[in-house]
């Protein structure tokens, strides 16, 4: 809806959407409206601002590829950069996509200092599709422009004011539309405010793009936008907006920017219950209590205060909570040193943490999160005295990784109130929250879950109860198989280039090395009954030591180790293993195929949702290439018959316990 209101000489255009509400019939009507202004005398100006945080919603992804949509959206943009009368766009928080296209497409643009602007149509494998790509260099440069199209990155109104894409800024959002009917009463349409003049060149464009063009190989997007910025400088706006116009539509079918658009989509659905009332509320979750003060349970107290939530962290040791508290006085500091915080707000955030050894302080609490040892002892131990310390209708959460929910709840009165949230370390920084439903979560407490996770700036997924949950269980395969293939001769280098070359940001023992090869160590050097505990026997612990599967520099860069070679070939002459080569393709299938095929059992017990809740937690939570989709889509594009065939083809070195899935094995009848 657009609601219709005059100021004076001003026609102001108040822009009622809601997420996904950017139609045809609304850019028809939108044009329209600015076309009538050109013959009514009594208006000067128009002014657009919007209801609610958004300047104007995004295309709904399941919508995108209607004709109709896209050329009404250009057809809108194309006439208000052609209005005869400044048109002024007032933008409180946040023009994003296509908002800031027409934005963009507008004379003038008002803003709040905070808002957030930002063309990051490349993330969905795509250019602009409304002639922002031209626009922007056309406006603030091509250097400028360059960074924010290739990159997807938004800026903010301050940063806008200071490029020349912002001409007024206020601090105060709620007086944009006011800043923006006053500069409608001064303001006239000069020829340079068309921003359809080439842009001249900026000096040291074609250095950034060729960095750019290294960064972003392989990926059409990045350098379609690169293409686009520098047609502004050469060519007419209509010529170089027509080559983005088939560039958007080679893109758009391109096997990427499907598969990109797939995890987006993704993202939105995952925090949906299936089959869940419609009248749930979420319970309001004012204040929070973490148990254990470590790195884990130290970064999930960071990440409520973050989001202005009252937070009591205890643990078992005055020492414990001390370096606790201390660490997260660190990461604030450091970001308001970074500029990330005012000094005002870094107090703000400090001043709602509590700590204390006093279980008895998360009485009041309305969620409990424990983020112990990964012990069932001592988590049922723990539930046990919080069932009777924290008030009625309080959530308690475990983080554990893969301990049984259902386990844990039984030790209470309240099993309805319980449920895992694993947070993904370091939990401050991953936005991944896996929410785990036991047999007796309440549907208003997995809605209190995923509410809250929105809340904290976190990626819900929702998934069932078993040893490893979603990631965690795929991962098990994947490890396994790998420790194997080490075993049987291949180096840790190949089997990590295999998955680095996939596209994942390290392999299976480059990551051991980052999170510590003796996790999970039981400290005797003298019992060696793997290669892990024969590194850790030699003092070999991962980065932390600058030694592990590989050696690293003082930058914490690998390189091939020499001394773990000669522990890997001690230990299997030891267990009298005669090493062999090994194929990439044998390593693909033994370390992805068999993830793949463990997601497929995920699904057909129903511990996943849906295929694409796995595709966001590899995604988000272990850094699954985003360019494939996730391991669910990408399987689907390879074709189950082929995962099938593979593993059939080395099914004798998969051990005696495996089995294929339900639907691989449909794939060979």
């Amino acid at each position: 809806m657009i609601e219709i209101r005059h100021d004076k000489a001003v026609l102001h255009l108040l822009l009622h959407l809601q997420q996904g509400a950017l139609t045809a019939y609304f850019c028809r009507r939108f044009l329209d409206l600015v076309e009538a202004a050109q013959s009514d005398e009594s208006i000067r100006a128009i002014v657009v601002s919007s209801v609610g945080k958004q300047f104007s919603s995004a295309i709904d992804l399941t919508e995108i590829d209607d004709p109709a949509l896209l050329s009404s959206l250009r057809a809108l943009t194309d006439g208000i950069s052609q209005s005869g009368k400044p048109v002024i766009a007032a933008i409180q928080d946040e023009a994003l996509g296509v908002a800031l296209e027409i934005a963009l497409a507008c004379h003038y643009r008002v803003a709040g200092a905070n808002a957030s602007l930002g063309l990051p149509d490349v993330k969905l494998g795509l250019i602009p599709a409304a002639g922002g790509a031209q626009r922007l260099p056309r406006i603030i440069g091509q250097g400028p422009a360059l960074e924010m199209m290739v990159g997807g990155e938004p800026i903010t109104g301050r940063s806008g004011l200071d490029l020349g894409l912002i001409d007024r800024m206020v601090e105060d959002s709620g007086h944009c539309v006011e800043a923006a009917l006053d500069l409608a009463g001064v303001v006239e349409i000069s020829p340079d405010r068309s921003a359809r003049d080439a842009v001249a060149r900026t000096e040291g464009f074609e250095r950034l793009a060729a960095e750019s063009a290294a960064k972003y190989e392989g990926q059409p997007a990045p350098l379609a936008c690169m293409a686009a910025v520098r047609n502004a400088s050469q060519l007419p706006f209509a010529e170089a907006d027509a080559i983005d116009k088939d560039a958007f539509a080679r893109l758009f079918i391109s096997p990427q920017s499907k598969a990109l658009r797939h995890i987006r989509l993704a993202e939105q659905t995952s925090s949906v219950i299936e089959n869940a009332p419609r009248d749930l509320i979420p319970r309001p979750i004012r204040r929070v209590g973490v148990i254990g003060a470590g790195t884990m349970g130290s970064g999930i107290a960071l990440v409520f205060l973050s989001a202005g939530i009252e937070v009591t962290l205890i643990d078992m040791t005055a020492e414990a909570l001390t370096r606790g508290v201390a660490q997260i006085g660190s990461i604030v500091d450091d970001r308001v040193s970074r500029a990330r915080l005012k000094p005002e707000e870094g107090r703000r955030t400090i001043a709602l943490l509590a700590s204390t050894l006093d279980f008895r302080a998360l009485a009041d609490c309305d969620l409990v999160v424990e983020a112990v040892y990964e012990s069932m002892d001592i988590k049922k131990e723990l539930f046990t005295t919080l069932d009777s310390i924290v008030k009625p209708g309080a959530i308690l959460a475990s983080n554990t990784s893969y301990l049984d929910i259902n386990a844990i709840a039984a030790v209470t009165d309240r099993p309805s109130d319980v449920l895992g949230l694993h947070f993904f370390s370091p939990a401050n920084v991953m936005k991944l929250v896996e929410i785990v439903r036991g047999a007796q979560t309440g549907p208003d407490v997995l809605a209190t879950a995923i509410a809250l996770a929105v809340r904290i700036g976190k990626q819900p997924v929702i998934a069932g109860v078993c040893h490893g949950f979603i990631g965690n269980r795929m991962l098990i395969p994947r490890r396994q198989n790998a420790d194997a293939l080490l075993l049987e001769g291949a180096p840790p280098d190949q089997i990590d280039r295999v998955h680095t070359a996939f596209g994942m940001p390290m392999g299976p023992f480059g990551m051991t090395d980052l999170a510590g090869v003796d996790v999970g160590w039981h400290r005797d050097p003298s019992k060696v009954g793997s290669i892990r505990e024969a590194l850790c026997a030699e003092g070999r612990l991962g980065q932390k030591v600058r030694a592990g599967f590989y050696d690293y520099d003082e930058r914490r860069r690998a390189s091939p180790s020499l001394a773990a070679g000669a522990i890997i070939d001690r230990f299997r002459a030891t267990s009298g293993i005669v090493p062999r080569s090994v194929t990439d393709d044998e390593i693909t299938v033994r370390t992805i195929y068999t993830m793949i095929n463990e997601g497929l059992k995920i699904l057909d017990e129903g511990i996943a949702q849906r295929p694409s809740d796995i595709d966001v937690v590899w995604v988000h939570g272990y850094g699954w290439p985003r360019t494939t989709g996730g391991p669910m889509y990408w399987a689907g594009t390879l074709g189950l018959d082929r995962i099938a065939a593979g593993l059939d083809r080395y099914r004798d070195r998969l051990g005696p316990d495996f089995s294929l899935s339900p639907r691989l094995a449909d794939q060979r009848a």
